[in-house]
């Protein structure tokens, strides 16, 4: 029966899966290796800003091949007629635009140094963030990146991408139980600085 929904005998499936599960694992350890080697800001020449920058652009970069294979990965799967339903399409347009909403709200407001792990540089923020999208969930950018996923798969009417929609929030529940109180601790070391 589950065969019936999901092809796992395509490559493309289980690259995709790699894909989803690398990318969090890269960036946190990368950012943790910042925080207590400065690898990057060494070999950006001492700058972490340079070694901030350099870690944007490759984690920009990794999640765009996520998407990339996460869309091939769909194109080869199988649909079920029960996505064909008005409502499923409605709610997968309605979902695509919230995420889309959530996670460039958030980039605004916390910049580049704030998206892409600042904190584990050095580079910390004056004061947290607590107007939109933060006042709305305390992860813009996962839920709203969790809701994309959910949303291409919906419009690709695919089994195969709700499980790996699912995966997806799975994995950012991970990476939030690891960088959590992991940030609150770099902020806390900040404030006590301070006093």
């Amino acid at each position: 029966m589950y065969t019936e929904l999901i092809d796992f005998s395509q490559p493309s499936f289980y690259l995709a899966l790699a894909h989803i599960l690398f990318n969090p694992i890269f960036w946190n350890t990368a950012a943790r290796l910042e925080y207590k080697n400065k690898v990057l800001t060494k070999l950006a020449g001492g700058n972490p800003y340079r070694g901030c920058y350099g870690l944007a652009v490759t984690i920009f970069t990794l999640g765009i091949t996520r998407d990339y294979l996460y869309h091939e990965a769909l194109s080869f799967q199988p649909t079920h007629p029960f996505f064909d339903q008005q409502i499923v399409q409605i709610s997968a347009f309605l979902l695509f635009i919230t995420g889309n909403v959530l996670v460039l709200s958030s980039m605004w407001a916390l910049g580049v140094t704030g998206t892409y792990l600042g904190d584990y540089f050095g580079i910390l923020m004056k004061e947290r963030v607590t107007g939109f999208p933060f006042n709305v969930c305390d992860n813009p950018m996962y839920v709203g990146s969790t809701c994309t996923f959910l949303a291409t798969a919906l419009w690709y009417k695919s089994p195969a991408g709700v499980l790996l929609t699912g995966v997806v929030y799975i994995v950012y529940k991970i990476a939030l139980s690891f960088e959590e109180p992991f940030t609150a601790m770099i902020y806390s070391n900040k404030d006590s600085k301070n006093e």
